[in-house]
């Protein structure tokens, strides 16, 4: 009987010790830092982000890449570091504060800058390993003071190579290109001009 349940037991431990091995990835959408802007060139207004909206569809722990025309797959061990909607704002943030440098004043009590308020919804994050990673996103900026603000919507689209590391590195570049037309709009608004959407493509 002894010998009976050996194998048994050993295939057992072989499927436990495989399913253990897997290991799991992390990926952030926060590019690595790049220049620094320019001493003494501060911008004369703040900036508050409010909560990235993103769609139900990949607001997941694990990242969701398309399969074919119509499939989905779920990626078990490729999954976001934080929630994909504190992820896609800590970026956008990153990259605002770069492209425009002005504080990200979200949470902050006023101060002697006027602050701007930005709402970003991602209507659209799509990956395809190997081919593209899309965002589709509109966004508004209110003026302080009851200004004129804008409301604006584009999509941007990366070719990526193989691999996930490609693959996000992608939407952080993706997320780029959409910081840099928000700023654009930022710029529009905070100097009273007519406002202004920068062209996604």
């Amino acid at each position: 009987m002894i010998r009976a349940l050996r194998p048994a037991t050993a295939a057992l431990a072989l499927a436990l010790a495989g399913c253990a091995s897997a290991p799991l990835h992390y990926y952030t959408l926060v590019a690595p830092a790049g220049a620094a802007p320019a001493a003494g060139t501060s911008a004369p207004f703040q900036f508050a982000l409010l909560p990235v909206v993103v769609p139900a569809q990949v607001d997941r722990p694990q990242l969701l890449v398309r399969e074919g025309g119509q499939g989905v797959r779920v990626l078990e061990d490729e999954r976001w570091a934080a929630p994909l909607a504190d992820e896609a704002r800590a970026a956008l943030a990153a990259d605002l504060a770069r492209e425009l440098n002005a504080e990200d004043a979200t949470g902050l009590p006023p101060g002697g800058k006027p602050r701007l308020r930005i709402k970003v919804e991602l209507r659209r994050f799509d990956s395809l390993p190997g081919g593209y990673a899309l965002i589709d996103a509109a966004w508004s900026v209110s003026a302080p003071r009851g200004g004129a603000g804008a409301s604006c919507a584009g999509a941007v689209r990366e070719s990526v190579g193989p691999g996930y590391d490609a693959l996000v590195q992608g939407h952080q570049r993706a997320l780029a290109r959409l910081a840099g037309a928000i700023a654009a709009t930022v710029r529009s608004v905070a100097g009273g001009h007519a406002p202004a959407c920068a062209e996604l493509n």
